[in-house]
């Protein structure tokens, strides 16, 4: 019986989940098929899920903290954090899972030596990035534009400022969680605070991805070594595909279709 798999998220349009899966499937033959759903109101994706009789799905902005309430268990790292990107159905209970975090630590693998890190936003990526940071032994800071939403990050121990308080660090990493710049050419901060924090960084990454945002020109212009999302689309791509197929696939062979998948 072929399965359902789709993304979740507003926007949507411009995923490559649906790529990178829809290859793996196709390839090695797995019977299942996967698609974009643009919701709106992330209250109402547990009643579309079902709706749809979908057998897991993938969550991107905005809703990654209302997939988490949407769930019936909540299993690994997504407890610790209180986001969830990935979402399977075990026999009609929703489990929820967060692939984001390792995704995006295999996508910065060639950045050597990284202590401390700047993550700019508050919102569920930043949430999950800053969590599995800590694991890491990294210094983390969290700047956002205003105090409510950094309560969680302080409860971690991350360093936390808004744009009217920010202190200037030197810093390994530079991380842009918002979604400045994936529909427009806004930066993620004041351009003085972008100008000082990117001549005070070694690199930088953007969680966003098939397009040169304007916080990635700015670094490309400094010359700083910097990443787009594709690389972390990828790892926690690969770790979703293997829960969707219950481990029945090879993550070699998930990883191969999909880094093809971006060759199209």
């Amino acid at each position: 019986m072929m399965k359902l798999f789709a993304i979740f998220g507003d926007p949507v349009e411009h995923s490559r989940s649906p790529l990178m899966h829809n290859s793996v499937f196709k390839n090695l033959n797995y019977p299942a098929c996967y698609t974009r759903v643009h919701l709106k109101d992330g209250s109402q994706l547990r009643q579309t899920f079902f709706n749809l009789a979908l057998s897991g799905a993938n969550i991107t902005v905005p809703h990654k903290e209302a997939a988490f309430k949407a769930c019936d268990e909540i299993r690994g790292f997504a407890n610790k954090v209180g986001v969830v990107n990935t979402i399977v159905n075990e026999n009609g209970r929703l489990i929820g899972y967060n692939t984001d975090a390792d995704g995006f630590i295999y996508a910065i693998e060639e950045f050597k030596e990284i202590k401390k890190v700047l993550i700019l936003g508050a919102g569920g990526t930043a949430k999950a990035l800053a969590a599995r940071f800590l694991e890491e032994s990294y210094e983390v800071s969290v700047l956002n534009r205003s105090e409510g939403r950094l309560e969680f990050f302080k409860e971690l121990g991350c360093n936390c400022f808004t744009w009217s308080d920010f202190k200037l660090q030197e810093y390994d990493l530079v991380v842009n969680t918002t979604s400045a710049g994936l529909k427009d050419e806004e930066l993620p901060a004041p351009q003085e605070i972008i100008e000082q924090v990117l001549s005070s960084t070694r690199y930088v990454a953007d969680a966003i991805y098939g397009k040169l945002t304007p916080f990635l020109k700015a670094a490309q212009k400094k010359g700083l070594s910097f990443k787009d999302g594709a690389d972390m689309l990828l790892g926690q791509g690969v770790l979703a595909n293997e829960l969707f197929v219950k481990k029945r696939l090879s993550k070699e062979a998930i990883k191969t279709y999909m880094q093809k998948s971006f060759e199209l």
